[in-house]
Formats: C-alpha cells, structure tokens, sequence
C-alpha cells in the first residue's frame, strides 16, 4: 500500500468537512441552525458562516419580496353576481425562525390563505363597491391575510387586486345602464340651460319694459341685422303693443 494514501484519504475529509462547515451566505439570505434538532437562537448570516457538519444543519431562506400571483378565483358577490377575481400578494420573511419551525411551507400557506381570504372578503361585497372602492377592498385584504401570516414571520405589505372577469350578460346589462346614465345627465344638462335661458330673458324682459326707448332701440337694431343681409326680402318687426293700440281705436 502507498505511504500516499492515507495522507490522500486524511486530505479528502478535511476536504469534505471545511467544504460542509463553511458557508457563504449573500446579504439577502438568513440561515436558520439546528444543532443535533434543536434550533439556534439566532439565524447566521449574511457573509461566511461556518457549521459543525454533521451536528450542525442549516435550512438556507431568503428575505426578499416575493411576488405571489394569485390564481383566479370563482367569487358570488354579495348581490348574487358570479365572477372570477385574481389578486397579486406582496410579502417576505421577516423571522426566518418562525419561518421555519411555526410552519411547514410558508410560500404555500400564504398562497391558500390569499385565496380563501380574496373569496371569502370579495363575497361580502357588492359588484358597484368591488369596482368603485378597490382601494379600500386591497387594505382589507392586506390587513386580514397579515394578522393570520404574522406568528409565521411573514410579513405581507401589499394585495391587489389585478383583474375582474365579468360575465357577457353582466357587461352588456352594465353598458346599457352607463348609456341611460349619459342620456339622464344630457336631458339634465340641456333643461338646466333651458331654465337658465328663461331666467335671462325674463331679466332682459323687465329692464326693457321699464324704459320705451330700449325696445326702440333694440327694434332699430333687428332691422340693421336684417339689412346687413343680402337679400330681397325686408322683414318690419311690429311691436304688439302698436297692433293692440290699433284694434282698440276700431
């Protein structure tokens, strides 16, 4: 036997145990040590780490933002309107200890938690409040599914809702609703501008009856736009107060 090759095998453990003991973490990663099954007290991280392998073990996380895209979900809102509704959730670790030991999978019980929760909330509501007061609805949601993530060390920031499949019937029944509401508004608008008209005119009508020489000039003036005109056809405006004047001499 070569007098190598106990030197060779001695090599390769140390080797192999300062390639298990020392660990490179990056400044995003926490890893949480369990020494002989019982959990450290702190997590180790960033930068190099070094383990006892193989007393020591070392469940690796990440504290980033994880996007989690919500599937879409079948939702009967509160006035019986069946539609199906996705969201976005926004969250990250912020105790990779109870990230770890509190729950099995944190990634999957945040997403079904996000679900139930989209479904459960988005049923209590009408169709007019879901997409009026989306805002408000997104707070609710951000503040429900982070009370129930919180013991896990998750910290959910942000929950939008991204889009919301209306059915066929609904959108026709809507666009006919928002093609009354502009007629309603346009017959509002113009008998608004009717009432505005008569009131001018009544104005108009008062102070010219308080003084003859008015109406004389305003008939003096009608006869100079209608000259101003070329045509063969002159038109005299009477006043009808001149006409009664003549029927009563008769």
């Amino acid at each position: 036997m070569p007098m190598y090759t106990p030197l060779f095998i001695i090599g390769f453990i140390v080797i192999f145990l300062l390639a298990n003991w020392i660990k490179v973490l990056k400044e995003y990663e926490r890893g949480v040590i369990f020494r002989l099954g019982r959990v450290l007290d702190k997590p180790k991280g960033p930068g190099l780490v070094v383990i006892l392998y193989p007393i020591d073990k070392m469940v690796k996380l990440s504290l980033r933002t994880i996007v989690l895209d919500v599937p879409p979900q079948d939702v009967i809102t509160k006035d019986n309107v069946s539609l199906k509704v996705n969201a976005v959730v926004y969250f990250r670790i912020i105790d990779p200890k109870k990230a770890v030991i509190d729950i099995q999978d944190y990634h999957y019980a945040t997403s079904q938690l996000s679900q139930t929760t989209l479904r459960s909330v988005l049923g209590q509501v009408e169709l007019d409040e879901l997409l009026s007061e989306r805002e408000k609805l997104n707070s609710k949601l951000q503040e429900i599914i982070d009370e129930h993530t919180d013991p896990w060390g998750v910290k959910v920031s942000m929950v939008e809702i991204k889009y919301v499949d209306l059915p066929q019937e609904m959108q026709r029944a809507m666009a006919r609703q928002a093609e009354a509401e502009r007629e309603r508004r346009a017959k509002i608008i113009h008998a608004e501008g009717e009432l505005q008209a008569a009131d001018k005119l009544s104005d108009a009508a008062t102070k010219m009856s308080k003084n003859s020489v008015t109406i004389q000039l305003r008939y003096l003036q009608t006869l100079t736009e209608i000259s101003s005109e070329n045509s063969s056809t002159i038109v005299f405006p009477l006043p009808i107060d001149f006409l009664t004047k003549l029927t009563k001499e008769k």
